[in-house]
């Protein structure tokens, strides 16, 4: 299967000029500028198929952004080679951003001043979409996104939870095969998040909608992602399963066990005793010595046993880690 986005060698490099501070610094920034060279995004190398849903993840200044910018053709590359969807994004833009939706979370495609709905037409005539399919569109995401009650509020009054709605639906009305999203669920609360992923997940189940998304909240990529990317420094660092990067750095496994009594010793080989309350013992394990039905075993060998729960490292705790530790570099 070809690949709907590939990528070789990308760079991005920007010239950021020294500012010299003081009266004497303000003069000789007037009349010479040096500069140093930041290389947002450093020679990254990826291929993204059909129907793929990709978490792209780094810390900020990790060239997330930047990246998603030259992807959508809103920055040309300092070099190498980059092809989505059959066009190279910068130098065929007006053609290629009709084949594209693009969320970008704290920015609103819709016009500020009129109504939800009036920008939606609006767009059906910017990308000349039939107007069965709008209409057919339309019907489908104001369902999904529960849109009926802002469409004819004005876009300036709506909340950040039903602008993003709005927004989703406006990047996709033209069925557009692959959607970026940048941060699609920030500053939203608990229910607003879990309608956004709600509707990811559908139209990239449903309609086979490629979908790269970056974002800070892990939960996100928990929810919706089994292929993630990392990149720091410009550099991608990890490409794969959301499962393998568990397996590599996940950390420690916890298993917590309840017993049918309060026993006097309950220490197993492979594991630590993390925490003890009467009957109810935390034990912490790692992976890559011994396996969570090996360490049960050798409990219920020698305990009575009334309940027990076996608990992964969230993905937020296993991307800190190797943020902190350096573990990909």
């Amino acid at each position: 299967m070809n690949p709907i986005i590939s990528v070789h060698n990308l760079t991005k490099h920007f010239k950021v000029a020294h500012h010299r501070r003081g009266a004497l610094g303000t003069l000789r920034n007037l009349v010479s500028h040096d500069y140093r060279l930041v290389k947002a995004v450093d020679g990254i190398n990826f291929e993204i198929g059909a129907g793929e849903l990709v978490g792209y993840l780094g810390p900020n200044g990790a060239g997330k952004s930047t990246t998603l910018k030259m992807l959508t053709g809103l920055l040309v590359p300092t070099s190498g080679e980059l092809l989505v969807n059959g066009y190279l994004p910068w130098r065929e833009r007006q053609a290629y951003v009709g084949k594209i939706g693009a969320v970008f979370g704290q920015r609103t495609t819709l016009w500020w001043d009129l109504p939800v709905i009036e920008s939606l037409d609006m767009l059906q005539h910017i990308y000349h979409i039939p107007p069965a399919r709008y209409m057919t569109n339309l019907d489908e995401f104001r369902k999904l996104l529960e849109l009926d009650a802002f469409l004819n509020t004005p876009v300036r009054s709506l909340s950040l939870g039903q602008r993003m709605r709005a927004d989703l639906c406006a990047a996709l009305l033209h069925n557009p095969p692959l959607l970026f999203l940048d941060e699609p669920t920030i500053g939203l609360d608990v229910v607003a998040k879990e309608r956004i992923r709600q509707f990811i997940l559908n139209i990239n189940q449903q309609r086979g909608t490629t979908v790269i998304l970056t974002t800070h909240d892990l939960a996100d990529v928990e929810k919706l992602c089994e292929r993630v990317m990392i990149i720091d420094k410009g550099r991608l660092l990890f490409d794969g399963q959301l499962d393998n990067l568990r397996q590599r750095f996940g950390g420690l496994r916890r298993l917590t066990v309840d017993f049918s009594e309060e026993y006097a010793e309950v220490d197993v080989d492979g594991a630590q005793v993390a925490a003890r309350d009467g009957s109810r013992v935390t034990y912490t394990f790692e992976r890559n010595q011994i396996s969570a039905s090996e360490l049960i075993s050798q409990i219920s060998a020698r305990y009575r046993i009334r309940d027990l729960e076996v608990r992964e490292p969230g993905i937020e705790e296993t991307v800190r880690r190797i943020y902190e530790e350096r573990l990909l570099g």
